[in-house]
C-alpha cells in the first residue's frame, strides 16, 4: 500500500517524502514500512513547523502555543536562532523561554546553552 501525502502538504514536503521513501528502500531500511516511516518524518516536521491544518487554525485563532513569548516566530526557531536572541532578553523573559522549552519542544541542547547563560 503506497502512502501519499495528506492534502495541503506543499510541494517540498512531498518531494521529502519521496526522497525518504527512495533513500529507505535502496539503503533496506525499515523493510516494508518505508513509506509510514517517510510519512510519519515528514507529518512530525509539518506539525512542527506550523504547516498542517490544525496547527494554521490554532495561529489564526491566536491560540498558538508561543504565544505571550518574548520571542516572535519561535516555535519556528532552531538551537542557534534562539541563542542568537538571548542578549535581547532579560533574565526573566530567558527564563519564559526554558519553562515553554522544556514544556513544548524539550530540545537538551538548547535547554543546557539556556543553562549555561543563566549561569554566567
Amino acid at each position: 500500500m503506497e502512502r501519499i501525502m495528506p492534502a495541503g502538504a506543499s510541494r517540498k514536503r512531498g518531494s521529502e517524502f519521496k526522497e525518504l521513501e527512495s533513500r529507505f528502500k535502496k539503503e533496506h531500511r525499515y523493510k516494508g514500512r518505508e513509506d509510514e516511516v517517510a510519512a510519519r518524518i515528514v507529518n512530525k516536521q509539518r506539525a512542527q513547523y506550523g504547516e498542517t491544518i490544525a496547527e494554521k487554525q490554532q495561529e489564526k485563532a491566536g491560540k498558538s502555543p508561543d504565544r505571550g513569548l518574548p520571542m516572535s516566530g519561535y516555535e519556528h526557531m532552531t538551537i542557534s536562532e534562539v541563542a542568537s536572541h538571548f542578549g535581547e532578553l532579560d533574565k526573566r523573559g530567558i527564563r519564559k523561554i526554558r519553562d515553554y522549552e522544556s514544556k513544548h519542544k524539550n530540545r537538551k541542547g538548547l535547554i543546557e546553552r539556556i543553562d549555561r547563560y543563566l549561569d554566567r
